[in-house]
């Protein structure tokens, strides 16, 4: 075995970030994998908007292709954990049943799931604005945008809920860091 392997923590986990679009999860999510990184953990961030772009491109934006999705979305993270990754998962994942099916997933494997609502309220979501969603929206240059003409089903009993709005990004991924030390994964 080299250094390499054997300063490598193999605990692997999914951690699942929530939230609407401009919530901040992807930020927090490379701020997390940043500092596990450093903490010798195996590490990799599944953004939604990669793996659309990537795994998931013939999807549109209907719930059944959302749920489809995130199902793929879960496997992957589901088979990185079970080989000790630390999945980052930072996707909208606007419904509850699809979310509910990636933690039934990981329950029935063993891999372990923890869901972090990035709780931004919908108007500070707008106002960053990140990749001009909400602008196009307002324009009438798209629909379906989830929080304000598509539903979003905000988790009811999450691991942890982060309002990014009150805190700074470091702050937010040392809390989500907190909660894997608090269950043993970090």
């Amino acid at each position: 075995m080299t250094d390499l392997q054997e300063s490598q923590v193999t605990t692997g986990a999914t951690v699942w970030l929530t939230g609407l679009p401009s919530a901040g999860k992807t930020t927090i999510a490379y701020a997390l994998a940043e500092r596990l990184r450093a903490d010798g953990h195996r590490v990799e961030v599944l953004d939604g908007d990669e793996i659309r772009e990537f795994l998931t491109a013939g999807l549109g934006f209907s719930r059944e292709d959302r749920f489809t999705n995130v199902q793929r979305i879960g496997f992957l993270a589901d088979l990185l954990a079970r080989n000790g990754v630390m999945a980052l998962v930072p996707v909208i994942a606007p419904y509850a049943d699809s979310r509910e099916a990636v933690r039934k997933r990981h329950q029935a494997s063993g891999a372990v799931y923890l869901e972090v609502h990035v709780a931004t309220p919908v108007e500070v979501c707008s106002e960053r604005d990140v990749k001009g969603l909400y602008a196009k929206q307002a324009a009438g240059e798209i629909s379906g945008l989830t929080g304000v003409d598509d539903p979003y089903e905000a988790p009811v009993a999450p691991d942890l809920r982060i309002e990014s709005q009150d805190q700074s990004v470091e702050e937010s991924a040392t809390a989500v860091h907190k909660l894997l030390v608090e269950r043993g994964l970090a």
